[in-house]
């Protein structure tokens, strides 16, 4: 398996509305461990495709990640082409992201979600999730959509936190 470089705002390939999977195989199944390796390396809850540069509806989670379980006995998801099919309720917590490093805002998202989406054999799933799980899928879901989670702050916040990731890439550029 190979870690895959995470990409960071403000790389142009995280705002693209991600295509629908039409090919399964072997290398997607190759891109999910690599995904799934680089999620676990980044020490993060999930992982777009677009995060790393595939233009692909799938990312892969695991929000029960935690560094002193065993690799074997870790049981991440792979959620490919996934559509929501119920949101209710209303949540808010502090959401960070992997291609927003260093920042951290309270985000509002629906406090159930049932999604339908392809597993890596092609077989369709169904996932019912509620709190943290629930938040993740629409973190996720929203990189496939072409959106970061400080798109969906308030005006005024998100300007001050994209000028300040711009002023830090350009220090690492």
């Amino acid at each position: 398996m190979t870690v895959l470089n995470v990409l960071t705002y403000p790389h142009p390939i995280l705002k693209i509305v991600a295509k629908p999977v039409t090919v399964f195989g072997d290398s997607l199944r190759q891109l999910t461990e690599d995904m799934i390796e680089s999620m676990y390396d980044e020490k993060g809850l999930g992982l777009a495709a677009t995060q790393v540069g595939e233009d692909k509806q799938l990312f892969v989670m695991d929000v029960f990640y935690n560094e002193e379980t065993p690799l074997e006995e870790r049981n991440p998801l792979v959620i490919i082409n996934p559509k929501f099919t119920l949101q209710e309720g209303e949540q808010s917590i502090e959401e960070g992201c992997l291609s927003v490093p260093e920042f951290r805002a309270e985000v509002k998202r629906f406090s159930k979600v049932s999604l339908e989406y392809l597993d890596i054999h092609q077989e369709t799933q169904t996932l019912i999730a509620t709190d943290l799980m629930a938040i993740c899928v629409q973190h996720e879901f929203d990189h496939l959509q072409g959106k970061l989670f400080i798109d969906r702050l308030p005006r005024l916040k998100r300007n001050m936190i994209q000028t300040r990731l711009k002023k830090l890439a350009a220090k690492m550029a």
